[in-house]
């Protein structure tokens, strides 16, 4: 008998994670879990037992990866440290520790994160909080911590998800009267995924109904083993509404810091993070950036995703000016040209003409990306598919809004496959689309069917990167009917107008071998040279076509929002005036990502 080959396995791992290990491919370890009855996607973490039960399954011996393994194979190249690979390790100094603090909905957060600021104030450390900005920083024992006011576990991914570590330390509060809740598990994935330390805040601790110990043991069977029980997580009891225990939390966090490599070369390349941004009437675009490598400088010239600018102001979390940012630290500036996206890394770069190459370059880049043809199947798809190749079985990924909900939608849906046409269940589920859906979807050529949920907008932007299918729906028979019709190859896509946006024309322009050329102020959503566009002068439609030129300034652009002016010509009318309004609509399929 030959003998098993051994593979190494951690405590915790991700499905795909494990799939590599392995040398399978992510379907084939999924498909392994269901047959023992754990239904996980791509990038779910999963206990080591479970894990080695696939591994055994698939012809191989699992046995503990040792800690000091693990951390040796992750020094190549942690997640946090990817901003710093190009420093020079002579270069790199001890920054503040960034601290994301997530948890279940209700757990207190936010009461948690206004407290420190409030003590931190109280102490005499700054002055009067003028303002918030979506990060600040506060001192205990002489030393700095940088908090993310984040809306929580789905803001933090999408740092992750466009390159950036956004934190160093996840503090998770947990309800010492509720428990460990859906929300909970699924921080403590996106922490573990960012393979960043966690501490965890015991709140409300203060209530007559909490039950500490009970929370420690449900902590412990998901992955956080107390220290006090000889675990390695550091749990804090902690009362935000009485201020019971937040020193000893900032203790905690301070004691994890030190343990980690938190570094940055403040002379360095400046870089970092977009924690979020708007635009103000009065300022133009305003963004709050934390800088993790480098320092920023009134008069950088900064690019962040799709858009640049040179910065002409910078304030702290107080409104003081300021005129540079080292590691750690974050601002508020004023001086980029568009509203860049949460999340989005910035860095400084030379030159405008630079900047502006490597915007123009990203657009390019992004329209190659949407022209290109379809990843995934889609319902209409299926039956041709089917005719033509092995692909008998429809995939579908499920998810309803309720638990009760669930065993009647997946039975009925079983009933309408057929013997030569099957559906498999990739992944079923209650709750919103979200990203982790999509990913499994794409790479298992899957369908998502929802049935009385919503697609959360970071999923709705990975879906149309990869050609995802989403079919929503608020009716049980018509997703029966359009997934009967799927199978026979009779499913015809319906289509519906959107709105996505209005412009009142301000002034007309006359250009020499052009035409007239409307002066816009976008009032409503956004507008795109993509669009189709109607013209109406109070309650009448003048005109219907598509759009021949979009401008900001001179330049030729794609898009515009709300707030920002622009210059507007239409293919084939020139009857324009003052005054009229243009709408901006597109046409897609029913059920779509909506």
């Amino acid at each position: 008998m030959a003998e098993r080959k051994q593979v190494e396995i951690p405590p915790f791992l991700t499905v795909r994670e494990l799939a590599e290990r392995v040398g399978a491919s992510p379907i084939d370890v999924i498909k392994r879990l269901m047959s023992n009855g754990i239904m996980a996607s791509i990038n779910q973490q999963i206990d080591f037992d479970t894990a080695a039960i696939v591994a055994e399954d698939m012809g191989f011996e699992a046995r503990p990866l040792k800690v000091e393994e693990e951390a040796e194979e992750e020094e190549a190249a942690p997640t946090w440290r990817r901003i710093y690979a190009d420093e020079p390790p002579e270069s790199l100094k001890p920054r503040p520790p960034i601290v994301a603090v997530l948890g279940h909905v209700d757990h207190g957060k936010t009461s948690l994160l206004d407290t420190i600021r409030k003590t931190n104030v109280q102490a005499g450390e700054y002055g009067g909080i003028t303002q918030r900005i979506g990060a600040y920083q506060v001192k205990h024992q002489g030393q700095t911590i940088t908090f993310i006011d984040t809306p929580g576990h789905k803001a933090f991914t999408a740092m992750r998800a466009r390159g950036a570590q956004g934190a160093d330390i996840v503090v998770l509060v947990v309800a010492a009267d509720d428990g460990v809740m859906p929300q909970t598990e699924e921080a403590i994935s996106h922490a573990r995924a960012a393979q960043v330390p966690i501490v965890v805040a015991l709140n409300k601790i203060d209530k007559s109904n909490a039950r500490p110990e009970q929370v420690k043991r449900q902590l412990a069977d998901v992955g956080l083993v107390p220290d006090e029980w000889g675990g390695d997580t550091l749990v804090v009891p902690v009362s935000a509404k009485t201020g019971e225990g937040i020193e000893d939390l900032l203790e905690a966090i301070l004691l994890v810091a030190a343990e980690a490599e938190i570094v940055a070369n403040p002379d360095g390349k400046t870089a970092g993070t977009v924690l979020e941004a708007e635009m103000d009437r009065r300022r133009g675009v305003v963004a709050t950036l934390l800088v993790q490598n480098g320092t920023l400088k009134i008069g950088d010239v900064v690019v962040a995703g799709m858009t640049y600018g040179r910065l002409r102001a910078m304030f702290d979390e107080n409104g003081r000016r300021v005129k540079e940012a080292g590691p750690s630290k974050p601002v508020q500036v004023l001086g980029l040209g568009d509203v860049p996206e949460a999340g989005e890394m910035f860095t400084v770069v030379a030159s405008d003409k630079e900047a502006k190459a490597i915007v123009e370059e990203r657009k390019r880049q992004a329209e190659e990306a949407t022209s290109r043809p379809r990843r995934t199947i889609s319902l209409e798809e299926f039956f041709a598919l089917s005719q033509d190749s092995e692909t008998k079985e429809l995939n579908l990924i499920v998810k309803v809004s309720a638990q009760g909900m669930l065993s009647p939608v997946l039975d009925s849906l079983e009933e309408v496959s057929t013997d030569d046409l099957k559906i498999n269940f990739i992944h079923a589920g209650t709750g919103d689309v979200t990203e982790s859906d999509v990913m499994l979807a794409s790479t298992t050529n899957a369908v998502i069917i929802g049935f009385q949920v919503r697609v959360e907008p970071s999923a709705r932007r990975l879906a149309e990167a990869n050609g995802v299918d989403i079919r929503l729906y608020n009716i049980i028979y018509k997703l029966l009917e359009d997934v009967e019709l799927a199978l026979h190859g009779l499913l015809e896509p319906e289509y519906v107008e959107t709105t996505i946006g209005k412009a009142e024309i301000r002034r007309v322009f006359r250009i020499p071998r052009v035409g007239k050329v409307a002066g816009c102020l976008v009032v409503e959503g956004e507008v795109r040279r993509n669009a189709q566009v109607r013209l109406w002068r109070g309650d009448e439609k003048i005109f219907e076509g598509r759009v021949r030129s979009l401008k900001r300034f001179d330049e030729d652009v794609r898009e515009v929002r709300t707030g920002f002016e622009c210059g507007i010509g239409l293919e084939g009318f020139d009857d324009i005036q003052e005054g009229d309004i243009l709408e901006f609509f597109v046409v897609e399929k029913a059920g779509t990502q909506t």
